[in-house]
């Protein structure tokens, strides 16, 4: 009876306790709610954010400006977390027993995918497991967990050693979760030492106290204020399971947030997250600087540099040398504008404008890289390739200035990706994909040249045959192709009598043509002509026959064509289907897609798929392939 009164009396004092937390645990989920800044690696800014669980990624803004190098990263998805269980021997009995009970319910509740180490201290503090365990290596070191036959709390030196198991770990999203119910009494590290190495591992902490006689709270809020975790308190160790669910439901709607501020030191600061659909949070905070005493000045300048009269001066010098660098650039205009006005009048000089000669000087620089490029590679197979490439394209380019171009177009758009804060990922496929454009071009450039060709060439063949049949030379047959004639064909041909009255012989210049253009009807056209020519024998039907020979291929290769066009708009939609699914996808639900952006495994999946659908593209492009 008195234990059923006692049960009964317990129930009635922890109804207002359930009957508050009813009502304000609404209210907190429900809003977007800046828990802390953190400024300690400044320029490096981390906030954590409270948010409703499943929303977007939030948006920060910096005074009203987008931030740069800006991430979010929310601690319910793929994370790392280190587990810091007091096992002092005033948690003896039920206390430890309720304390790995409710400490396993927090491993099971952690992803497939995160990682979980354990950090045990009583009068020392010691590592349980790697600190990239798995949840299922922490469960097994939970489960051997013993009070300690010394008296002592290292509470402090426990929280440095789970920072320094976090430090290495490759997981965007990092805690310490500590659970304890006395006050540090044996650690050689200091309140101070602690929250520094969890500022340096980008953890928050978050504290759950058991209150007892001897329990102070303080030191437990002080250090989840300052990392951006939150301090729990159980009366007893059997409340320790209710407090660790509550602590899981936080670390779903929980967002660290880090980008790289803009601002000075001592610089005030407006922080503005917005969650789209759900709503803003907004804080005011002074940067650290040197007046503050958060941050000592740098020792490149001497201290009197940073008093106003060392300011003033720096100043002056600085303005005095860009008003130098000014004036001689426009006495070097005016020098050169006087000598261009004078020239006319000079006997014996060459005028050149200023523009003139300033594309004269660009030329030579271009000239001076491409032929640099060339020696170092002209030897090699790739950069022959892209020289008869350019030759196909008829563009006025050189191999080494191409190369020069890539080259400048992916540096140029990866400094833009930089700059952007993209991921090293994207940058890096930016590079490669900016990079390869001029080849990509110069590439489309000649086969469109090449098939142009093609189509030409019976037309062009029967206008030779039928010069010849008039009695002109071969020469004349081909100079009324180059009058007669349209381009492509029509240029390629001048360039052979061009060859030939430089001294070619006119079966070389018609063998460089082949190559040069790369068609294989020109080249059985080519040998043909050439064999006839020099056995001897009617030409003119030969070019008939050849003509109408090349008409045939060239029909029944767009016969094939057309009966693997199924096949090859299969390959498209295959190809490009996966590609709209996940562009229509990320546009409807971009939370439900964010773990494939954002985390290592989906990043490996994207990676996989590529080359899995680039492996499939080669062989459905082998299957429809006709070569006659």
């Amino acid at each position: 009876m008195i234990a059923r009164l006692r049960r009964r009396r317990r129930i009635i004092r922890g109804l207002p306790l359930a009957f508050a937390a009813l009502v304000i645990a609404p209210a907190a989920i429900a809003g977007v709610h800046i828990q802390s800044v953190d400024t300690s690696g400044f320029p490096a800014i981390r906030a954590t954010l409270l948010t409703p669980v499943g929303v977007a990624p939030p948006r920060l803004t910096e005074n009203g400006l987008a931030t740069v190098g800006y991430s979010a990263v929310n601690l319910g998805r793929e994370k790392a977390i280190v587990l810091a269980v007091d096992r002092s021997q005033s948690m003896r009995g039920k206390p430890l027993a309720a304390a790995v009970a409710a400490a396993r319910s927090l491993v099971d509740a952690a992803g497939a995918h995160d990682h979980v180490g354990v950090v045990s201290f009583g009068q020392d503090a010691l590592s349980l497991n790697r600190g990239s365990a798995s949840p299922s290596d922490a469960a097994a070191a939970l489960a051997g967990l013993t009070v300690d036959t010394r008296s002592g709390t290292a509470l402090y030196d426990a929280i440095v050693l789970a920072a320094s198991r976090l430090v290495g770990d490759d997981r965007p999203g990092r805690a310490i979760v500590v659970v304890t119910d006395g006050r540090d009494v044996s650690s050689t590290a200091s309140l101070k030492d602690a929250i520094a190495a969890a500022h340096s591992a980008r953890a928050a902490v978050y504290t759950i106290g058991i209150a007892g006689p001897d329990f102070t709270p303080d030191a437990l809020k002080e250090l989840s204020t300052q990392t951006g975790g939150s301090y729990r308190q159980a009366a007893n160790a059997a409340h320790l399971a209710t407090l660790y669910t509550g602590l899981a439901q936080e670390l779903a709607r929980t967002w660290q947030l880090t980008y790289d501020t803009s601002l000075r030191p001592g610089s005030a600061l407006r922080l503005t997250a917005a969650v789209p659909g759900t709503g803003t949070a907004t804080t005011n905070l002074t940067l650290p600087g040197s007046g503050s005493g958060d941050s000592a000045p740098s020792s490149l300048i001497p201290s009197i540099g940073y008093s106003f009269l060392g300011t003033l001066v720096v100043s002056t010098v600085c303005g005095v040398l860009v008003l130098l660098a000014v004036l001689f650039w426009f006495a070097a205009r005016r020098g050169g504008r006087l000598r261009a006005r004078i020239e006319p009048h000079v006997g014996g000089t060459v005028v050149r404008t200023s523009a003139a000669r300033r594309s004269a000087s660009r030329t030579a620089a271009r000239t001076q890289i491409s032929n640099g490029l060339e020696r170092v590679l002209g030897e090699l197979r790739q950069v022959k390739r892209l020289q008869t490439m350019i030759d196909r394209s008829n563009l006025p380019l050189r191999a080494g200035e191409l190369l020069a171009l890539c080259a400048g177009s992916a540096v140029l758009s990866g400094l833009v990706a930089a700059a952007s804060a993209l991921s090293a990922l994207v940058i890096l496929a930016v590079f490669g994909i900016f990079g390869s454009l001029p080849i990509v071009y110069v590439s489309i450039k000649a086969t469109t040249r090449i098939k142009q060709f093609e189509n030409q060439l019976p037309d062009l063949l029967i206008t030779i045959a039928a010069s010849l049949k008039a009695g002109h030379s071969f020469r004349q047959g081909i100079q009324s192709v180059v009058d007669e004639g349209a381009d492509p064909a029509a240029q390629e041909f001048r360039r052979v009598l061009t060859e030939t009255q430089l001294g070619k012989p006119m079966d070389d210049a018609l063998a460089d043509l082949a190559i040069r253009i790369g068609s294989k009807n020109l080249t059985f056209v080519i040998n043909a002509v050439t064999i006839q020519r020099q056995i001897g024998g009617a030409l003119a039907g030969l070019f008939d026959m050849v003509a109408d020979t090349v008409r045939q291929r060239q029909q029944f290769s767009r016969k094939v064509k057309g009966l693997t066009a199924m096949g090859r708009m299969s390959a498209y939609v295959l190809v490009g289907l996966p590609f709209f699914i996940a562009a229509i996808v990320t546009m409807m639900n971009p939370v439900y897609m964010s773990p494939l952006y954002h985390s290592a495994t989906g990043q490996k999946l994207i990676i996989t798929g590529v080359a899995m659908i680039v492996i499939g593209s080669a062989m459905l492009k082998k299957i429809v392939s006709f070569r006659g």
